[in-house]
Order: C-alpha cells, then structure tokens, then sequence
C-alpha cells in the first residue's frame, strides 16, 4: 500500500512535492541541517539534538519515544496554499533531548501521530489545535494526557491567549527571543538559525509546565486543566466532523431557504477544493455564495451573470452550481437550516453587559484571564438559559458546565434570581465589587 499523508491522500517523493514554490531547486532538498553560507556562526553552546529525515530511522525514534513519561511537541507547517496545511518540520522536547523530524524527507509520518495517541506519556503543547487538527486527521483520536500551556496559563492569571514567547518571560524569566515569522518551511536546505528558532518552541515546554501546574496545584484548579482539556478535545472534534457552512461570511438575514442555497454550495466547495488541494476561498468566494444565494436562481444564465462570475476557471463550474441551487430549492420546508437566533432583547443586553463586567472583576481577584473563562456571548447565553421560555431545553452554556460553573456559574444564577446582591467595595481597586447574598 502506498504511504499516506496526514491528509490521507498519496504523498509524492519529497523532491516533486507540487507545492514547492518555482524557485526551490529540487537538488537543495536534504537534510534541515545543512549548513547555509549566509548565515551566522553558531554557539558554541547550543544543546544537542537528533534530526530524523530517513524513514527506518524515523520509526526507531517513535518506538524509544513512546517508552518515555512526557513529550513536548511543536510543528513549523505552510497552510494558505492548500486545502490542508502542509507539515514541514516537527520538534520534539523530551527525556530523550532535543529532535528535529523533516515529514518532507518522510514516506509516512503516520508512526509519529500513532504513538502520540495510543502512549500513557504526558504530551505538551502550546496553542496546540494545529497540531491536535494534524493528529486527528492522521488518527481520528487525540493524545489521552494533553497539557496545552497556552491554556492552562489563563488558570493562574496570565492573560489568554498568552504568546509563547510571553510565557517563557513571564514564568522563567527568560528574555523573548525572535521568530522566523516570514519562513517558507517547505524550502530545504534550512538554516541552523531556522531550526534553533523552531527547537526554542519545545525546548522551554517543560519548564513553562511545571511551573504552571505547581501553581494549579496551589490554588486547588489542577480539575480545572482536565475539564479545559477535555473541552478543548471536544470542540476540536466537533469542529472537524461539523459542517461549518455558517461561517460562510455574509449569511446573517438569510431565509431558511437561501440558507439551504449556501448550505448547498458550501458543500460544492469543500469537495472541489479537497480535490483540487486549494484553499477554499480560492475556489470559490464567500460573496459569490451569497449572492447565488439571496437570487434563489439555479438558471444558469443568471448565476454568469452574476458579478465576479466571468472568470474562465468559475464558469466551467456553472453546471455544478446550478445544481447545487436546485438541491436546495427542492427541499421541503421541514428539512431547510434555521435562521440565526434574532438579537437578545435590550433588557438581557443590559444584564450582559452588568454581568461581563462583574466577570472581569471576579477573574482578577481570582488571578484567572477574563478571555478564557467567558466573553459576550458567554454570558447572554448564561442569560438566555436562566430567563428565556425554552430556555433549559437548549445546549448547557459553557459558563453552567465544569469548573466555569464552580467558579462564576452558580454566582451568575443567583445574581439573576436576586439571591446576591452587588455593591462597590473599593472604587480604586483592580477588582471593586462586592458580591454578598440577600437575607
């Protein structure tokens, strides 16, 4: 059988890979570590690391890493020219040291993400969706013990979302170091500049872990970093397998039927753009669904004759929209998507604006980051939930679930029932109300 990539899908012999930029000179694809002549000398005292680009070896290392009780991880991958980001490097901190994995030199990177989920160790990460969104494409299942650090920083009170370089200061005292922010991680050969920057995103992954859960530990929230964990696995999850046609910009004030209009050609998109292997919104633009859409039209002279439709590689897929429209226009009504829920009365926009702002006091006496406990929509639909006719038959709000509901949830729900009252305690404080209950 042939190897497969995350995506699922076939991977060429690294050097024909059809998403290497013209200029790339198929003969400067080897090893990351080959020393380029622009660059500066190296410090004398840079930490060993191994560098993986040869299959059998490759699998040797993910076998002797999966005996081991922790891994940070961190990858370097291009995604704006694709329908999937292509993964470019891989570094990885733990008991082992420091390595490099090159996927571009691999036939398979398949082992890595296995080990990753079916292991006992403890993975670390920071702002870690990219990679989990990589594993679960290659696997279907996430690591069982994950610490993302990006996360579990906003339980002890830095600000979310912290940048990498804002925790290694703020929790290690190191100074911030600079990032390759405009790199192609496809090029080959890399600089040693290049992967000294990328193994910085692992090397200090433990140390920002520790530190942060012997706070957690401290301050009795270590179940708060399994409830986020498991949360964030859960979304992730959702998100993958979900259909995402409303996020289609544009469709608020749709009908249900130009909803099912967008819903169809969404669904076109996907499909021609995972064939293709292109970005969807080069494929087909946000404001062409919606247009199509509010035109209810499946004739397929009016859908050319539509604004931006002229060009040669869109109108060869006039067929195919039309027939897409027509879908949507033979649903019977009971089958068409729901338009959004209309705004909140001005009573609850009042009351959500009183509670986010007792929300920001409560998290900086508690030292946790206002962002990752709740914004707006949190708290209207805490609101909705509490106040509305039908209210308890929709999803439990995130703010009534876990340890949102243990810290703030149970004190919003007394608040709305007129349980706790709240006064100014010290106007010149970082956190000046005061919660007390009512006789």
């Amino acid at each position: 059988m042939a190897p497969r990539d995350v995506r699922g899908g076939e991977i060429p012999a690294a050097p024909r890979d059809t998403t290497t930029p013209r200029h790339h000179n198929p003969r400067h694809h080897r090893s990351p570590l080959k020393k380029q002549p622009e660059e500066q000398p190296v410090s004398k005292q840079r930490e060993p690391y191994e560098t993986l680009t040869g299959q059998a070896e490759f699998e040797t290392y993910c076998a002797r890493l999966a005996e081991q009780p922790w891994l940070g991880l961190d990858t370097e991958f291009v995604a704006e020219h694709t329908y999937r980001p292509v993964l470019c490097l891989v570094q990885i901190a733990s008991p082992l040291g420091l390595a490099v994995i090159d996927p571009l030199e691999l036939k398979n990177v398949a082992p890595l993400w296995e080990m990753l989920v079916e292991g006992e160790h403890e993975t670390i990460m920071h702002a870690a969706r990219s990679e989990l969104e990589f594993c679960y494409h290659a696997t279907g299942r996430l690591p069982k013990h994950l610490i993302d650090v990006q996360l579990a920083a906003g339980l002890i009170g830095i600000e979310y979302p912290a940048g990498y370089n804002t925790l290694i200061g703020r929790l290690l005292g190191q100074p911030a170091g600079k990032h390759e922010t405009r790199t192609d991680w496809r090029r080959r050969p890399l600089s040693q500049r290049q992967i000294d920057y990328a193994l910085d995103d692992v090397r200090y992954l433990r140390a920002i872990r520790d530190r942060i859960v012997d706070e957690l530990d401290r301050l009795g929230r270590r179940h708060w970093l399994d409830d986020e964990m498991r949360k964030l696995g859960e979304e992730l999850v959702a998100a993958q397998t979900a259909e995402r046609w409303r996020r289609v910009s544009g469709n608020s004030g749709l009908s249900p039927r130009q909803l099912a209009i967008v819903r169809e050609i969404w669904r076109w998109r996907e499909q021609e753009a995972e064939h293709r292997d292109k970005p969807v919104r080069r494929v087909f633009r946000d404001d062409l669904i919606i247009e199509l859409a509010r035109r209810e039209s499946a004739d397929p002279k009016r859908i050319g004759a539509v604004r931006g439709m002229d060009r040669r590689d869109l109108r060869r897929h006039i067929d195919k929209l039309s027939s897409a429209i027509r879908r949507a226009l033979s649903l019977p009504d009971d089958e068409l998507p729901r338009s959004a829920r209309r705004e909140r009365s001005q009573q609850n926009s009042v009351l959500g604006q009183f509670l986010f702002a007792a929300l920001g006091s409560l998290c900086r006496e508690a030292d946790l980051a206002p962002a990752l406990v709740g914004g707006p929509n949190d708290i209207r639909e805490l609101i909705a939930y509490d106040t509305e006719a039908g209210g308890q038959e929709r999803r439990v709000p995130s703010l009534a679930q876990g340890w949102r509901k243990e810290f703030v949830g149970q004190l919003f729900d007394d608040l709305l029932a007129g349980k706790v009252t709240v006064s100014v305690a010290d106007a010149r404080s970082d956190s000046p109300l005061r919660f007390e209950r009512t006789r």
